[in-house]
């Protein structure tokens, strides 16, 4: 038998006991300062549920024309999402659409200061580097069990569930596109006597700005990739159909729900691609 530091069960009992002793000093306080996050999600849900379909339609066609310029792209962004009402799941589809905007929201709030401190200071990427490593490999249902003991069932958890698992990418890759600014630019701007405010908003974050939005792009991703995990810890939504599909095995339920689920992943992924690849011209 391989010689044991510290026997398997003490060590979960440790554990137990600081997760429990957390929830007992710290839960209310927590769940105080989650309540702005989960009304602005309910007034979201509530907006996009009772606002007439063809208002979402028109708003999505009109969102990707501003950041595309294509008439045809922004045409079949608006028909991907009457696919999800055609398919009888729009409510459902509504109910996803605003965790994914709120969960992104987040973690783009989060991600893009960190990934710009990472990106300035060189001890914050040695340190951080093996935590977001950590975040991106451990299998979320892992970090679903202390979230779900502070906070218990909800939106809440659901919420931070898909923000822990979708942020890794947008704070890396901002990262990675302060480094690779050209030091040769950042020697010009100091010359012309910009502070250390006026180069990170003037010359870094507007070069960085292309792989930016490829982190928010895989960001959004992932969060998506969350919706049927989500839906196990109280999140409604297309992934409550697939959960619903697979408990009944009705195979109709479940692949209807996915190709919703795929719906609204392309039309993420294109919005935000074609915005990408207009300010890469942009900064060429």
């Amino acid at each position: 038998m391989f010689p044991e530091l510290f026997p398997a069960r003490d060590l979960r009992h440790a554990i137990d006991a600081f997760v429990e002793q957390l929830v007992v000093r710290y839960a209310d306080v927590l769940e105080a300062m989650s309540q702005p996050v989960l009304q602005a999600l309910v007034w979201l849900e509530h907006l996009l549920r009772v606002a007439p379909w063809w208002s979402i339609v028109l708003a999505v066609f009109l969102l990707s024309l501003a950041v595309s310029r294509r008439l045809l792209l922004s045409v079949g962004m608006a028909a991907l999402l009457c696919v999800i009402g055609l398919v009888g799941l729009w409510d459902r589809g509504m109910q996803t659409l605003a965790l994914m905007i709120m969960a992104t929201g987040l973690s783009v709030l989060i991600g893009i200061p960190m990934g710009i401190f990472m990106g300035r200071v060189n001890w914050a990427r040695r340190v951080f580097t093996p935590v977001l490593d950590v975040m991106q490999t451990m299998p979320s249902f892992v970090y679903l069990i202390p979230v779900v003991m502070l906070f218990g069932l909800g939106k809440i958890p659901a919420i931070i569930a898909t923000v822990i698992y979708a942020v890794p990418p947008v704070i890396r890759l901002t990262e990675l596109g302060i480094r690779l600014v050209d030091e040769d630019v950042l020697e010009a701007s100091r010359a012309f006597g910009a502070n250390p405010r006026q180069q990170l908003l003037g010359v870094q974050l507007p070069l960085a700005l292309p792989n930016i939005m490829a982190g928010i792009n895989q960001t959004t991703m992932m969060a998506l990739s969350m919706v049927v995990v989500a839906s196990m810890i109280g999140a409604r939504g297309l992934g409550q159909e697939v959960l619903l599909g697979i408990n009944r095995l009705e195979v109709g339920r479940g692949l209807l729900a996915g190709l919703a689920i795929v719906a609204l992943a392309i039309m993420f992924d294109r919005i935000t691609q074609a915005y990408g690849q207009r300010q890469q011209g942009v900064s060429q």
